[in-house]
């Protein structure tokens, strides 16, 4: 059964407006972003565009491809492929990487979590060969796992040839592709455990340390900011994918081609700000707020029980402007016993007349069933009615 449990003015954005909510280069001169081939900025949570140039242009982005390589380590460590304790035996091919390196020594073996740590921080080739190597059996393989999710991703403008981002023909993103992935990452809520790492140590187990510094200068430098990748070879320029995080609000953003390693990060700054003064994030659901309505409860010891969001929902939308949302709730009519958060219905959250968030309903407290005494009680109570 369904039913409307209200309707109230709220700021939000229609999903997929995109058009609307987009700052053209065009109209805004290219003032967020300097000396770069495209640049593209989203908010992580629904996905909106908020700033784009050039954001569908195919073009190198160097070790930015990194991002790729780190979704399927951490892909295949939540599918319990492989767990980051392992230890992960290095090859002659994967030593043997030039370019940016920790200095893995070859028929080593290395916990899988420092290999990632020293590609999240320091854009290590040698530790990515040796991670694609174990998880596909080839870099080769690990190659193709990397287009297939790009596709899955709905990444229609990019294809990897390796997993370093070292210069290959037929290798190339786009600004709008790489926020994407990007943002995917970042799902991963263990890539943050090494992001925001500033200097460090890394341990060969023989005595010899080689010392990591963060590519992201954005860490340092910019309070919000605790994810990004750089990229760089003289073909590609200076790249950059980042995230920053503030007033509730999550954003993610993309610079590439730019003409200097400064004018990547200042890029970045100037989207994030404008983002940040722009747009919010509005909660209009809050998971540790129980709803008003209760749900009814068939042979319980209670003829209804509290019930809350599974989580919560916010409508990203620009500052100022206001729109329509309405609630439609699910009831799935259940039966005694009922556990405290068990999922009991569904909530339809609406903008205008489209849908724009579902969100499971769960029970706030534990309801066992009535007993044979509570039946006749409540049978006594109704009769005297």
């Amino acid at each position: 059964m369904k039913k409307i449990v209200a309707v109230l003015g709220a700021l939000c954005v229609l999903t997929g407006c995109r058009s609307a909510l987009a700052v053209s280069a065009e109209t805004d001169n290219l003032s967020l972003v300097k000396e770069c081939k495209a640049a593209y900025l989203m908010d992580f949570n629904s996905g909106e565009c908020i700033y784009s140039y050039n954001e569908c242009d195919r073009m190198p982005i160097a070790s930015v491809c990194k991002v790729m390589t780190l979704t399927l380590c951490f892909d295949a460590v939540e599918q319990g492929k492989i767990a980051l304790e392992e230890e992960v035996t290095v090859s002659s091919r994967a030593a043997g990487m030039g370019g940016s390196q920790i200095f893995l020594e070859s028929g080593y073996s290395y916990p899988l979590t420092e290999l990632v740590k020293s590609i999240v921080v320091c854009s290590a080739n040698d530790s990515c060969v040796a991670v694609a190597e174990r998880i596909s059996g080839s870099e080769e393989q690990f190659v193709a796992d990397m287009n297939e999710k790009a596709a899955e991703l709905g990444c229609k403008d990019t294809l990897f040839s390796n997993c370093t981002g070292l210069p290959k023909e037929t290798q190339y993103s786009c600004a709008k592709d790489v926020a994407v992935m990007f943002a995917n990452l970042i799902n991963h809520k263990e890539y943050f455990n090494y992001s925001k790492i500033w200097l460090e140590d890394f341990s060969h187990g023989n005595g010899r340390t080689t010392s990591m510094t963060n590519t992201n200068k954005l860490i340092r430098r910019y309070n919000a900011c605790d994810g990004g990748k750089t990229g760089f070879t003289g073909e590609a320029g200076y790249c950059l994918a980042s995230t920053a995080y503030k007033d509730n609000m999550r954003l993610v953003s993309s610079v590439l081609g730019a003409s200097t390693s400064e004018n990547r990060f200042s890029s970045a700054v100037s989207m994030f700000d404008y983002g940040f003064s722009n747009y919010k994030n509005k909660i209009i659901l809050d998971k540790s707020v129980t709803l008003n309505d209760e749900f009814k409860l068939l042979g319980g010891k209670k003829k209804s029980y509290a019930v809350f969001p599974e989580r919560d929902a916010f409508i990203f939308c620009k500052k100022g402007e206001e729109r329509e949302v309405k609630y439609i709730i699910t009831d799935n009519k259940v039966k005694a016993p009922v556990a405290k958060g068990q999922t009991v219905g569904k909530i339809e959250i609406y903008c205008g007349d489209v849908l724009h968030d579902t969100v499971n309903v769960v029970a706030a407290e534990s309801v066992a069933r009535a007993s044979f005494g509570d039946v006749i009680k409540r049978i006594g109570e109704n009769w005297a009615l």
